[in-house]
């Protein structure tokens, strides 16, 4: 075993990331023990702001992008050259967890601080990113901030994105204090890690500790609208009536049936389903619903989604309704980079961890990230596989071997040395 405070095989306070993990969880804290800080509301500002903080009191430089993207920085010894890149995100589900996005953060946070207790530098700048509204809740586009900021996303339409109260993403912004600009600056990036918990069963079911991501499933997330007319729900009969609830009861079982067909891997789900008015004795006039779909299989995905939305147009013309599907969001597949996916799995078999490789069932900033900048990922299991939950879990030792793995990983890029 190697000596734990040789300067190539340094490893994190596994202590220091836990307390710091409970003590973000206490901004934006649920009944139920999770944590509700959805992007740009004052928890998510809270939790920006104590990242902040202890990164400026680890010596880092902080900088603040104009769609809001946080980067803390650590000096390299040739300050020049490229940064390799680290973290996730601090927004949450309304009913999220303590773990999803802000361990990645966290633990990257941590890769510097460990780094400083033992006075080793790196060739190559260090950085920590929080990447704004990944999680797409609150407004209609996950992970913005990093589409934004790798192009794949115009500045003026992440801007535009509305919640459902009608407060936008730069009044939110502005709000915030966060300066804007006409331009996002994509720093010089040599590589990029994110650690983050699996969000699946996986790795617990097979007794692994590490997942060396090789890439990301294809996903997409289309709204369905279809249109009938309000009528009072006594003295219509039913055979007048233009329901549009009734195209939803012809939609379901066919799309779930449809998934299976495409194999064990496919993944389909339906929610925010909501019909106008909200009126127990009114037929109603309008009905709304989200489908998301992913396949890691690029042409078993696009078969799934043809046969969804066909379903879905036939349905509504069955019943003389108006309306149908549209895609408003969509994610290709990715393959991480060859050499990144390297340095996860040395550094994982070098610190004897058990691991394995996987594609990631669940999109993440690195899916935005990688279509500019080498890319990598890295998971630790989750209990039960549970995650977007309150009740989300993770082990210290499971989160201190991730970071440990994500230190090691970044080190082989960064280089060690004056």
């Amino acid at each position: 075993m190697p000596n734990p405070e040789n300067a190539h095989t340094p490893r994190v306070s596994g202590e220091r990331l836990w307390s710091r993990l409970m003590a973000m969880a206490q901004i934006g804290a649920t009944a139920h023990g999770g944590c509700n800080r959805q992007a740009l509301t004052d928890g998510d500002f809270q939790g920006r702001e104590l990242f902040a903080r202890w990164a400026k009191d680890a010596g880092c430089s902080i900088r603040v992008d104009a769609i809001g993207n946080l980067f803390a920085r650590r000096r390299g010894s040739d300050d020049t050259l490229p940064v390799v890149m680290t973290g996730s995100h601090l927004d949450t589900q309304p009913t999220g967890g303590k773990f999803d996005g802000v361990y990645g953060v966290l633990a990257g946070l941590e890769v510097l601080e460990s780094l400083n207790d033992r006075s080793i530098r790196t060739r190559h700048p260090l950085e920590v990113a929080v990447w704004c509204n990944e999680e797409g809740c609150r407004f209609p586009a996950a992970m913005m901030g990093s589409a934004v900021w790798s192009g794949r996303m115009a500045l003026e339409g992440a801007y535009a994105l509305k919640d459902r109260d009608g407060r936008s993403v730069r009044e939110e912004l502005e709000r915030g204090g966060v300066a804007l600009s006409t331009a996002v600056p994509r720093q010089p990036v040599k590589a990029a890690f994110e650690v983050h918990i699996e969000q699946g069963p996986v790795l617990e079911q097979r007794a692994k500790t590490i997942g060396v991501v090789t890439g990301v499933q294809h996903m997409s997330r289309h709204e369905v609208t279809i249109l009938g007319q309000e009528a009072h729900a006594g003295p219509t009969p039913m055979d007048m009536r233009r329901d549009p609830v009734r195209a939803l009861a012809d939609i379901l079982p066919a799309i779930y049936a449809a998934a299976p067909k495409r194999g064990p891997q496919a993944r389909l789900t339906v929610a925010v389903i909501e019909s106008r008015p909200s009126s127990p004795n009114t037929v109603p006039g309008l009905l709304r619903f989200f489908i998301d779909l992913r396949h890691p299989d690029g042409e078993q995905y696009r078969s799934l989604r043809a046969e969804v939305e066909a379903i879905v147009e036939a349905a509504v013309a069955r019943h003389g309704l108006s309306g149908g599907i549209r895609c408003v969001w969509e994610a290709a597949g990715v393959e991480f980079d060859p050499a990144c996916v390297a340095a996860v799995r040395e550094a994982a078999a070098g610190l004897g961890c058990n691991a394995m490789e996987m594609v990631s069932g669940a999109g993440h900033d690195s899916v935005n990230v990688s279509s500019v900048v080498p890319t990598s990922m890295i998971f630790v299991p989750c209990a039960g596989g549970l995650s977007h939950n309150e009740a989300e879990s993770a082990s210290r030792g499971d989160l201190e071997n991730g970071a440990n793995v994500l230190m090691h990983a970044m080190l082989a890029v960064a280089k060690v040395g004056e």
